[in-house]
């Protein structure tokens, strides 16, 4: 006891000295912490989610764009690593940007990342109704996929407000769920329901013929774009990890290796389970995990792996939801947001409730325009994960920027000689990600759904540059860039 006392002291002294008193209880533990990550990330929801659209766009190639995008979000993520390990503060990439470059560009960073989250968390939610109408015999509808949502939305935000040690449990038993369903389900497919030869994960010509694949691969790339991130939310509650600095870049280097281990895992397995590939690229088979899970282990059995996706929805809007609180807590202690003085109050379990709450409403707000305004919502939820990505690019630009300043990672974690190569790399990869996300492939759409990816980010860029003025008003604190 004494010498956890010895850490707490020494990990608030660490967060003094960045300017900050300590408010939240360090009861997450590295697993717990790496465990937020994952379901976060959640290898489950992201292929199951995109699955048949990937494959009947990119055929079963369209699996080694989880390996390239994967390599590519470890860089982003070792960079991350670097920065958190200097700056262990509770709201990940905006205190980060803002400590790297300055005020302005902290702020607009979360911003653009809050919002995103916001719809992610609504997207998650609503994703989550076919599944529920599935295991119960529903037929799925928007009705259904907004009840379901608001379901959600409910249960994550009493878990999180029963504070981080229940936030943390619930994390890691949605992170034993998933995980196991994921290997146990994929295990299964790949010794007993396996119906194509490796050789399918090199076959373009079904797709495309004898023209070029690059097109159906970068769109089919999307559900691999859309996998990796998480690792983000592993800084996002630092301030609740004894011994962040160290902690923190291994959850997050964790989150990349088994989410993405897994994720590739459950791909590869459900792929070589497909046994009329042709048929969804056709378009004959518009659900192939449906019809995959079915055939192996009956309507039974797939209602069975139905209810571990859903536990899986249901831990992913979890974290999301615990990550957008503390970045807005973090604002609003900078004196960031209106009405800050309500928003930075802990309640008794030492989370910040009131946070909390506007993260279920807003979310749950964005849902029920699903319902209501269909061709809308999707526009907007189409922000989800290109605003994560900017996001995520903003503060690398503001690591290169600070490198260029003379900063020198100064954390336990730091990548030495290789931190200017990787920053740029990761620069590089991120920015292509962005252009691929944002790239219209819809022409015989409406305009603005074809560039809508586009379009909602600039009205969230545009916005958010209208209220920085008002906001930077009230701020109590400067940070210092670089130091």
């Amino acid at each position: 006891m004494a010498a956890k006392e010895m850490n707490d002291r020494a990990d608030d002294a660490q967060l003094e000295a960045l300017g900050y008193t300590a408010s939240f209880d360090r009861k997450m533990s590295l697993w717990a912490n790496f465990a937020l990550g994952f379901t976060y990330l959640s290898p489950v929801v992201g292929v199951y989610t995109l699955f048949g659209f990937a494959l009947a766009t990119g055929g079963a190639p369209m699996f080694w764009s989880y390996l390239l995008v994967g390599i590519g979000q470890f860089l982003v993520c070792l960079v991350f690593a670097e920065i958190v390990s200097q700056y262990p503060i509770a709201g990940g990439v905006y205190p980060w940007a803002r400590r790297l470059i300055g005020d302005r560009w902290g702020w607009m960073t979360g911003w653009i990342y809050l919002w995103a989250l916001a719809t992610t968390v609504a997207a998650v939610a609503m994703g989550a109704g076919p599944y529920l109408a599935a295991l119960v015999g529903f037929e799925p509808s928007p009705f259904v996929n907004t009840v379901t949502a608001m379901l959600i939305i409910a249960g994550s935000t009493l878990f999180n407000l029963a504070g981080t040690r229940v936030l943390a449990r619930v994390a890691m038993m949605g992170f034993l769920c998933e995980l196991g369903g994921a290997l146990a389900v994929g295990a299964w497919l790949l010794i007993f329901g396996r119906e194509q030869s490796l050789s399918v994960l090199f076959d373009t010509v079904s797709v495309v013929g004898e023209g070029s694949y690059l097109p159906a691969f970068l769109a089919a790339g999307l559900a691999g774009i859309f996998q990796y991130y998480g690792f983000e939310a592993c800084g996002d509650v630092a301030e609740e990890v004894p011994n962040p600095s160290r902690a923190i870049p291994r959850a997050m280097r964790l989150t990349i290796y088994i989410g993405g281990a897994a994720a590739m895992f459950v791909c590869l397995a459900l792929i070589l389970a497909v046994k009329d590939i042709g048929a969804v690229i056709a378009g004959q088979d518009t659900d192939p995990v449906w019809t995959v899970l079915t055939t192996n282990f009956g309507e039974g059995g797939a209602r069975v792996v139905l209810l571990v996706v859903l536990v899986s929805f249901l831990s992913c809007v979890l974290s999301l939801q615990a990550a957008a609180s503390r970045l807005m807590f973090s604002f609003a202690r900078d004196g960031m947001l209106p009405a800050s003085k309500v928003l930075v109050r802990l309640s008794s379990a030492h989370v910040p409730s009131v946070a909390l709450i506007i993260c279920g409403i807003v979310p749950a707000i964005i849902a029920l325009g699903g319902y209501f305004l269909s061709n809308a919502i999707a526009v907007v939820v189409s922000f989800a994960a290109v605003g994560i990505y900017i996001a995520f690019q903003m503060v690398v630009f503001a690591a290169i920027v600070a490198r260029l300043r003379g900063w020198k990672p100064s954390g336990p974690f730091n990548l030495a000689g290789w931190g200017v190569p990787v920053t740029f790399l990761a620069f590089a990869y991120g920015v292509s990600a962005i252009i691929n996300l944002a790239w219209p492939r819809l022409p015989d759409a409406n305009w603005y759904e074809n560039y809508a990816v586009i379009l909602t980010s600039v009205v969230v860029v545009v916005a958010g540059l209208i209220v920085l003025p008002f906001m930077r008003t009230g701020a109590v604190r400067a940070a210092v860039a670089g130091q």
